[in-house]
Formats: C-alpha cells, structure tokens, sequence
C-alpha cells in the first residue's frame, strides 16, 4: 500500500497545476444557492470527459458521475459543493471574485477542483478499484434547505454504503487533517422576533412602551440560558445577528425585529433551548405590557460522523501523511453542514482538510471576506479522495 500512495501523490503532484487552474477559474466566476449553472458544467464536462457516466440536473442543478466496476457490490461516494456565497470578497488575489457581491469564501470552489482532481486519479487507477464509486457535486449548500435533500430525493444515495465530504478548513494548515468523531457539526436553527410595543415622543418615554428597551434586555438575558441552563459540558450558542428598529432620533418606535440563531449538537439541548428563549420573551414583553411574535426554523441537522468511517478515514490519513498532523479526536464545532442529510441516512464521515498557511498570511477563518487557502492543500484533499476510494471494499 506504501507504494500505491506514493504512486497516487505522484498522480496527484501531476494534475495540481490544472486542479489550481480550475479552482481560480471557478473563484473568479461565483454562482450562488441552485444558480451554479456555470460550475455544474464544468464538472459534468470533467466527468464525460473520463469516461464517467454523468447525469445532470440532479437536485435541479447537482452533477452525479458514476464509475462502475463489474462485479463489485459495493459503492462509495464522494461528495463536494459548488456554491459561493453573497458576500464581497475583500482580499486581492489574481484569481478575485469578478462578480460583485458574490464570492467563495468557504471554499467550495476547491472542493468541487480536488473532487473533479480525484476523479481523474481514479480513473487512472480504475484496475484496483474494488467497489462502484459516485462523485456528487451538489448545489446550495449555503442557502437552507440546501442542495442535499433535492439531490436524495433524486436519488442520489440509491445504492450507495458510505459517503464521505471533505472542508478545507483554515485553522489547520495545510497537509494536516481532522476528524470529529461522532457529532461533527451542530444544528443551525434560526429564530425571529417581533416585540411589539407603543410608540411614542422620546421626550416623553412614560408615554410609550419601549420596544428598543425591552429587545435590548431580551438580547442580553438570552445569554444566560447558555450560561445556567445547559450544562458546562455539552455544546449550544445562542446570537442574536441582527436588530431592526426606529426611524429617527426623537420617536420611540412601536416594535423592533430581531434575528438569531440556535446552535446545537443534540436534540434535547435544542428542544430545551428553543422553549427557553420563548419563555424568556414572553415573561419580559408580559413585565413591560408589550407583545410578541416568535418563529424557530430548525435548520439542517447535526452532521454525525459514523464510528466505522471515521475509523476508516483516519486509518488512511495515517498512510498519507504523519499521525502528528492528523487531529483525532478534534472537537466539535457548531458551524451548520446540510451534509448532516446524508449522515443522518447512511454511514458517513465529514472530514477536516487543513487549508491554512501563516508563513502566507493565510489564517482567515470560512465567511470571512479575507478568506483564502493554500492551493497545496488540494493535492492532499485529492490523495485522501482517491485514498478512500481505492480502500474501499467492504463485505
């Protein structure tokens, strides 16, 4: 196996430079939510052009590509997404965003080049291939509901045993690897709230019932369902992200809007979270004899890591690179995934692809509009893709 590793590093080293083309190609063109036209394209033209045997229009605009080997009875699959996000990029790369308001500052853009990447190294191997191997490129992993649901229910899981996703992830740099064993990522509910009161002269506040007061209260008390209400050792956030209210400076508004979102790695956590802040805001809107109107949407579920595929990753992280840059066991974190779809259906692993480099200056966490990774990082996310396809052959 030694040796075949270094073959598929060496196959890998040979396709970087058109990997790295791909990826600034699609950086520079960003499609959001199910409009990845453009992406999908490209995808479904690597795919046909391997021999693959591609459908398109999967999920509405997802790209499914099969290799079928005869008499296998197994079927790994691989998955990686193609949206950006609608966000202005910040930083200067030669490769920048050329579409305002929309950039991939999470990365997308490198998974969908290293998966395409893997499926050419794969094909290259295709005679040591032990089981069928599907490559999912899917849309809207950024926008709730996601592309995951559209793509399962297009049948995209149909005969598959495992599936494995991997996220360049900038805390690591590149060439290290992390795996959460078991929950891997939290529930990323949303909340809205209206807090209706009795506008007013600012001169004259006892006149009015505040909303801006009592919204402001309701914001800082909702801290403390994390702080005496959860258990120091479990996982939940709760951010308040936006606060609409008022007009001008001398009128007390009669409402305010606030929006949120719950984070979460289990379900009794998340029921007790969601009843907690409705109680809170019930009781501070009843004190102060205001109203309220309340919505939770719960969002994509917990992305749960399978012991069994965990197991499996992290045994093949050990033949790529050294056990001192793998992190297993890593925490987990409550970033949202609608990989979380898949995982929850059958056995799968999420696995954490070191994106980072300080000595570059790149250290900008996903979202941040100074994102960017180290493109090296890509032949090791191609080596673990085709890794795990070449291992995989379970009875």
């Amino acid at each position: 196996m030694k040796t075949l590793v270094s073959n598929i590093f060496d196959s890998c080293q040979s396709h970087f430079d058109e990997i790295v083309a791909i990826r600034r190609d699609i950086h520079m063109h960003p499609e959001l939510e199910f409009d990845v036209h453009r992406t999908a394209g490209i995808a479904a033209e690597a795919l046909e052009g391997l021999g693959v045997k591609v459908r398109t229009g999967v999920g509405k605009t997802g790209v499914v590509g099969d290799i079928e080997i005869s008499g296998a009875t197994k079927r790994i699959a691989l998955r990686a997404d193609m949206d950006a996000l609608p966000m202005q990029e910040l930083g200067n790369p030669s490769y920048k965003s050329k579409v305002d308001g929309k950039a991939h500052m999470c990365g997308h853009d490198a998974h969908t080049a290293m998966l395409i990447g893997a499926a050419r190294v794969i094909s290259q191997f295709k005679d040591e291939l032990k089981a069928n191997v599907r490559f999912i490129f899917q849309p809207s992993e950024e926008k709730f509901p996601g592309g995951a649901p559209a793509m399962m229910e297009d049948g995209v899981l149909e005969g598959v045993d495992e599936i494995y996703g991997l996220h360049v992830w900038p805390l690591l740099e590149a060439g290290q690897f992390a795996i959460c064993p078991g929950p891997a990522l939290g529930q990323p509910d949303v909340f809205e709230v209206e807090i209706k009161g009795k506008g007013g002269h600012a001169a004259f506040p006892h006149l009015a019932i505040d909303p801006i007061l009592i919204g402001s209260q309701f914001v800082t008390v909702l801290q403390s369902i994390v702080a005496r209400n959860v258990d120091p050792l479990e996982s939940a956030v709760i951010s308040v992200t936006q606060f609409h209210g008022g007009t001008t400076d001398n009128v007390i508004p009669p409402s305010v809007k606030l929006t949120g979102t719950v984070r979460t790695l289990k379900k009794d956590i998340q029921v007790s979270v969601r009843e907690k802040i409705e109680n809170v805001l019930s009781g501070m809107t009843s004190a102060y004899g205001a109203s309220y109107n309340f919505s939770y949407q719960e969002g994509y579920p917990v992305t749960y890591n399978h012991e069994s595929c965990a197991t499996n990753a992290f045994s093949i992280m050990k033949m790529l690179v050294d056990e001192g840059n793998i992190s297993y066991p890593y925490p987990p974190l409550l970033g949202g995934e609608d990989f979380g779809y898949y995982s929850q259906k059958i056995p799968a692993c999420f696995i954490f692809l070191g994106a980072g480099n300080k000595e570059k200056g790149i250290v900008n966490m996903c979202h941040d509009p100074r994102f960017d990774v180290d493109e090296k990082c890509m032949i090791y996310g191609m080596a673990m893709h085709v890794s795990l396809a070449l291992s995989f052959a379970r009875d």
